[in-house]
């Protein structure tokens, strides 16, 4: 694997950084091919950002429901 100095900004950043590094790794072992794959259209591509999003609403809410002592 090709290395590269990504330089330290602050804490927050840093880790998403790291997790966007580890989330790479992990697909790529997954699925074998990272995202200059030639197979999905720009159609998926917006289809899956799609999925993505409305699971993130969903967490974000139930996340709220937990913080706010509704979480059933």
């Amino acid at each position: 694997m090709k290395m590269r100095e990504i330089p330290q900004t602050d804490h927050v950043v840093d880790s998403i950084i790291d997790q966007f590094v580890q989330r790479a790794t992990f697909g790529r072992e997954k699925y074998g091919v990272g995202l200059e794959r030639k197979d999905l259209s720009l159609e998926d591509y917006l289809q899956h950002a799609l999925e993505e999003h409305m699971d993130a609403i969903l967490y974000l809410n139930k996340a709220l429901k937990i913080v706010r002592n509704q979480d059933q």
